[in-house]
């Protein structure tokens, strides 16, 4: 049996950041399949495949969390209800969606996950500076997600 005693294990605050990045990026994909199926109006189909992008990112962003939260022997919680009660994410709306809508939408849930991983960084970063490294990756791809989405209902600004 192997000795673990010299392993390192995250702190409170930083399994509770982890914790929250990772039912944002859980409540992010939900958002992404939402909107991928109520959509409606111009543009539909490009939005569309667009969504399964940022559905992919999430997906593989939360896996990536949940299993670095592992690795420094946190226990992930990605129940449903655990979602539901966490995540700072604005809900989506219930129904069919205009194009227009869910891109605003869409955007601030991509903006807010973000902001999350920016919020815990420097936190993060102090205690390990492995995992901040996976935070970087998720700003970057969110915020590079974002600006793709959101400029369907930018105009130009001179």
């Amino acid at each position: 049996m192997t000795d673990q005693t010299d392993a390192f294990r995250a702190s409170p605050k930083f399994s509770e950041h982890l914790q929250n990045l990772l039912v944002e990026l859980i409540d992010l994909h939900l958002i992404g399949k939402q909107a991928h199926w109520n959509i409606v109006g111009p543009n539909f189909r490009d939005l569309h495949l667009q969504l399964d992008e940022i559905v992919t990112a999430a997906r593989e962003f939360a896996d990536d969390v949940a299993e670095r939260m592992r690795a420094v022997y946190v226990a992930p919680d990605g129940r449903a209800q655990t979602v539901a009660k966490v995540s700072g994410l604005k809900p989506f709306p219930e129904g069919e969606i205009s194009t227009k809508e869910a891109v605003d939408a869409i955007s601030a849930a991509l903006h807010g996950v973000a902001n999350t991983a920016r919020e815990i960084h420097d936190d993060v970063e102090e205690e390990d500076p492995t995992t901040s490294d996976l935070l970087h990756s998720i700003i970057e791809r969110t915020e590079q997600l974002a600006w793709m989405v959101s400029a369907e209902n930018r105009t130009p600004q001179h």
